[in-house]
């Protein structure tokens, strides 16, 4: 697809807390495991991303750029707003992360925006239920404005969930805080899941709250909230994880608690005042002060760098309605008497910032913001309910929207796990695991370039983590060949801190190649090779690196045993030889990592002088460069208005890099269209049949053609009757656990069982559109039909592969025109155009789907889009 055209979903994180660190930060996850997607933004010049399997086969590295392999990406920082920003409105709740969680992706396409929720309730007000519980609402649909909500009920229904089976994982004081929230009214709890839902870190004004239509009190519900609730003791031990001193500060509860903070007993610094102020709001104080700024930020730092320059600054601008006792009448929260005279002599202590702090609160009103320790354990009953440490509105109502929706789900058993943590204690070093990982990537992706003094703190960590990491795989292992049935563990290991150790152990690889330990590095890619539990989806760059070691390194930092230089090399670059081998016969091997693979075996193969008899023949794969098509039309330029973009050179000739350009579509009656349907039209002109699907087609075979399988019982992964798919097959734990089975099926594609198998699936499924996931029924079933009989069996194979290795991850650069057409004997040929218009290039996902559909001997082309004409419109 063109990378103007390209659907890059951003995926933005759940706003950070400040007095928070443990789950409220949203971690980014590896890119072939949906637990983590290192590389979020790419480099302006599309730099090789080598850490990413996006890059394994698109790169033509040397082998200095492969020695780099472990360089982490940069991602632009995110900036945390100080208060509720620009906006009072609750629509603020856009701002929550686009990512979803496993559930979610489980779940079918809904609509959840807060107006279809509103339209929904507000068609049920006017009813009365008869049944007022939790399970009543929820089984008749039915809800009353003002007295219960879907909010409210999907956060208690998690909550009611998580205790029902998993009460274990909580103390006695944590119970007695959830014993507490069932007492408060259902207006405090409608305030409370609202603002759960916001900016958690912020403070929120209450006069702006607007949630009149279900709060007639908002100020009494905020008092509910407000009061002060005493604890037990709690008989749990602190326990001490390794790579963390000690959990963060402020999310412990103590021997008393409340459920959210007021503003007037924690804002006390002119630092924290300020962060309340809304942009015109601060403009309005810094005039006062006499300070000036670009934007929010510089005023906030030069408005607190001139108070604390300047004694008494705080009298230049003051108006007669502004003196000391119209000030403190207006904020009566503030004791009077515990202002002394000095606070308004000038050179006082408090005198530089006192009276700020007490006018900005003044401005403000009364202030709300959900205090951290109780935040913290419905964060930790969230995690455990929807089984990930992401998770937003979407979340929150997803289930029930899918649950109240008329639609046909397919059949399998649902078996939700009630033991994911089998203990407290295993809960508790999971979310630490989670604060550790979170330290490591803000050290090497989000402050810039990496410092030495990051380097050595990465490696600190990483050699905290490293003896338990070892502990844990090996309890595992137990686990896998004692407990577990066949592919029972896979699911649960992404729970284990195991999980996120091997991620940190991996991070910790790039310290050790910058240090130049590479004999240290090789033993961990040794030991993370031994291992087959946790993030097998890195196998190959791991077989990849190791081997680049063994090729330049080793033979230096080994003992020789009296062998020459010469003669160490050769031994070296024979064992790179084996590695590379070992890594294409590893079925957990991915197979986008197996062209690199092959590349270096016959460069080993060439530098040892291998007779050709016993070289490795990669014929079968030899990859071509694509066809290069050169499509020419009447492209429509927009007259600019005069900005920035007026003068800017060539803008009269071309479109900007990555802009959407329009087109004549000259052979469909002369109307304007994108770019691909331009060559869509030429292409069908040529005799093809085709779509503009990007990975619509692939997709949608996959679901028909692995439906049986996507749907097999393995305990876990079906924790609900509403998903399209299992829970792990957005993770790298769906195609080891049903190794045997895709195995079959994939023999079977090959063999050309492919047009039969689509008939079943269509047979079974296709009267009442089951929802599956993947699966598009606007495509005609005849049009499927001729694809998979076009479609060569080793090449339709090859494709669905790598879906079920990393389905998350490669729906995405899947060329824009799938195009096929028939021969007259029931065959034919299927192609894929990559369509680009002028000044766009190819990304690393895209040339990884074109080297992987290329190897499997599928045609491909380059349609570039030449404007033979332009037109201004």
């Amino acid at each position: 697809m063109a990378i103007s055209s390209v659907k890059q979903t951003v995926l933005q994180m759940q706003k950070p807390s400040s007095h928070n660190q443990m789950l409220g930060q949203r971690i980014p996850h590896p890119p072939s495991t949906n637990f983590d997607v290192d590389f979020e933004i790419p480099s302006a010049k599309r730099l090789k991303r080598h850490g990413s399997p996006d890059s394994s086969l698109s790169r033509n590295a040397s082998d200095e750029e492969d020695i780099r392999a472990v360089s982490p990406p940069h991602q632009r920082p995110r900036e945390i707003p100080d208060s509720e920003a620009e906006t009072d409105e609750d629509e603020g709740l856009s701002s929550l992360p686009a990512r979803k969680t496993e559930l979610e992706s489980a779940l079918p396409q809904i609509k959840t925006e807060n107006e279809a929720i509103a339209e929904y309730e507000a068609t049920r007000a006017a009813e009365e239920a008869t049944s007022t519980d939790l399970h009543g609402r929820l089984g008749q649909r039915k809800w009353v404005q003002g007295k219960s909500s879907i909010y409210v009920d999907a956060f208690n229904l998690a909550l009611e969930t998580v205790l029902e089976d998993e009460g274990h994982l909580f103390d006695e004081a944590e119970t007695t805080v959830f014993g507490q929230w069932r007492s408060l009214s259902y207006e405090a709890q409608y305030l409370y899941v609202r603002l759960f839902l916001r900016k958690t870190a912020a403070w929120h004004r209450i006069n702006c709250l607007g949630y009149y239509g279900d709060i007639a009190d908002i100020p009494a519900a905020a008092a509910d909230l407000f009061e002060t609730h005493t604890l037990p003791k709690s008989s749990a031990v602190l326990q001490v994880n390794p790579g963390e001193l000690e959990p963060p500060a402020d999310t412990m509860l103590a021997g008393s608690f409340t459920f959210a903070d007021r503003s007037t007993d924690y804002v006390t610094t002119l630092e924290e005042a300020s962060s309340l102020l809304k942009l015109d709001e601060l403009k309005a104080i810094a005039r006062d002060a006499k300070v000036q700024g670009k934007n929010k930020k510089d005023l906030l730092r030069a408005f607190r760098r001139t108070s604390q320059r300047q004694s008494g600054i705080g009298w230049g601008g003051l108006k007669r309605s502004e003196t000391e006792e119209s000030v403190k009448s207006d904020v009566p929260s503030i004791d009077q008497d515990d202002i002394s005279e000095s606070d308004f002599r000038p050179g006082g202590s408090i005198n530089r910032d006192s009276h700020f702090v007490r006018k900005i609160l003044a401005d403000t009103g009364p202030c709300i913001r959900l205090s951290a320790a109780p935040l913290k354990l419905f964060e930790r009953v969230h995690l455990v309910f929807y089984r990930s440490t992401e998770w937003s509105e979407k979340s929150l109502t997803t289930i029930i929207l899918a649950r109240i929706s008329r639609r046909i789900f397919p059949e399998y058993i649902v078996s939700r796990s009630t033991n994911i943590f089998e203990s407290r204690s295993a809960l508790l070093e999971f979310e630490a695991s989670i604060r550790t990982q979170f330290r490591v990537d803000s050290i090497l992706e989000m402050n810039g370039t990496v410092t030495q003094e990051g380097l050595e703190k990465v490696k600190y960590i990483f050699e905290e983590v490293y003896p338990r990491w070892k502990v844990i795989v090996a309890e595992e292992q137990l686990k896998e060949d004692r407990v577990y049935e066949t592919g029972e563990g896979a699911y649960l290991r992404r729970f284990s801190p195991a999980w996120v150790y091997t991620r940190i152990i991996h991070k910790g690889l790039y310290p050790l190649a910058r240090f130049k330990e590479h004999k240290r590095e090789h033993q961990l890619l040794v030991e993370l090779l031994d291992q087959h539990l946790f993030h097998a989806a890195r196998r190959g760059a791991w077989y990849q690196r190791k081997a680049l070691l063994e090729e330049h390194y080793m033979w230096a930092l080994e003992p020789s045993d009296g062998r020459s230089d010469e003669v160490q090399k050769k031994h070296w670059k024979r064992i790179a030889l084996l590695t590379c081998e070992e890594g294409l016969q590893d079925r957990e091997c991915h197979l986008i990592y197996h062209y690199d693979l092959q590349k270096r075996v016959v460069k080993l193969e060439k530098a040892l002088k291998v007779p050709k008899r016993q070289q490795h023949d990669f014929g079968h794969v030899t990859l071509v460069k694509p066809f290069d098509r050169y499509v020419e039309g009447i492209r429509i330029e927009r007259d600019r208005s005069l900005s920035r973009n007026r003068h800017r050179r060539g803008s009269d000739a071309a479109p900007r890099r990555g802009g959407k350009t329009i087109w004549v579509d000259e052979r469909e009656g002369g109307g304007e269209c994108n770019v691909e349907s331009m060559c869509l039209s030429w292409y069908r002109d040529q005799g093809w049949k085709g779509y503009h699907s990007e990975g619509g087609i692939i997709r949608t075979l996959f679901g028909h053609l692995f439906s049986d399988i996507l749907f097999t019982y393995l305990p876990n992964v079906f924790q609900t009757p509403y998903q399209t798919s299992p829970l792990d097959l957005h993770t790298d734990a769906f195609f080891p656990a049903r190794h045997s089975l895709i195995a079959h099926r994939l023999a079977a594609l090959a063999n050309g069982d492919g047009p039969a198998l689509l008939l079943a699936s269509h047979a079974s499924h296709a009267e009442h559109k089951t929802c599956i996931v993947g699966i598009d029924w606007t495509y005609p079933l005849d049009d499927l039909q001729q694809i998979v009989r076009c479609f060569r069996g080793e090449a339709l194979s090859a494709v669905c592969m790598v879906l079920a290795q990393e389905y998350a991850q490669r729906g995405g650069g899947v060329p824009d025109l799938f195009l096929w057409r028939e021969d007259g004997e029931g065959t034919g040929e299927v192609c894929f155009a990559e369509v680009k218009s002028e000044n766009d290039r190819l990304s690393d996902t895209q040339r990884l789907w074109i080297n992987v559909l290329m190897g499997a001997g599928v045609r491909v082309e380059l349609c570039n889009a030449v404007a033979r004409e332009v037109r201004r419109g």
